[in-house]
């Protein structure tokens, strides 16, 4: 499916963190990190809002024209990072202090994130729920991943649903084999794809 994209700036924000709140609000990661659904609410786009922040600051984001959808895209480089990520720290104290299933979340995630080989990282990519189904968040990854097989780069992220799994593997990602198993709550998984020759 071809579909119109154009990189987010400072000025897109907040549709950014709305598509992600809308698309995510019953994930079932946003739904373990908040069980409360009213609560959810009221401090979820909080959450989401460091990725958006993040990733303005150092990385891509694509938006589906019609502002349907959004992708965010990090650059990472090759060799473990010589100090701690502060982002789930910052995650925590921007959304829910009290709540330490927002740092949870990104310590665990981070603990399994590949180091070895430099690549692009899909934070997030968010669809508006009632926009899914028509092939526009494959669309949106689908053409970071032409820039990836362009440049002989692979592409990392985690599934957080059995459903975006799927997505993924269609898409040439595969399960690295060591889930994030969050306490008492769901299962993530990491996926890895290298370039494909076209």
């Amino acid at each position: 499916m071809g579909i119109r994209i154009r990189q987010a700036d400072r000025g897109d924000r907040d549709l950014v963190v709305a598509v992600l709140e809308e698309a995510f609000h019953h994930d079932p990661v946003s739904c373990w990190v908040f069980p409360d659904e009213a609560h959810r609410r009221a401090v979820h786009g909080r959450f989401l809002g460091v990725f958006a922040d993040i990733t303005l600051a150092e990385g891509r984001i694509d938006v589906a024209e019609d502002g349907a959808a959004v992708a965010l895209w990090l650059p990472v480089p090759a060799g473990a990072p010589e100090e701690e990520d502060p982002t789930p720290a910052l995650m925590r104290q921007a959304a829910d202090p009290d709540n330490e299933r927002c740092e949870l979340v990104g310590r665990l995630t981070g603990k399994v994130h590949p180091h070895d080989r430099a690549h692009s990282y899909l934070l997030m990519v968010g669809v508006s729920p009632r926009r899914q189904g028509e092939g526009i968040g494959a669309g949106l990854i689908g053409a970071e991943l032409d820039r990836c097989d362009r440049d002989g780069v692979p592409a990392y992220l985690e599934a957080s649903s059995a459903r975006s799994r799927t997505l993924y593997e269609r898409l040439g990602f595969h399960f690295l084999g060591t889930s994030v198993d969050l306490p008492d709550g769901p299962r993530m998984w990491p996926m890895w794809r290298d370039p494909q020759a076209n």
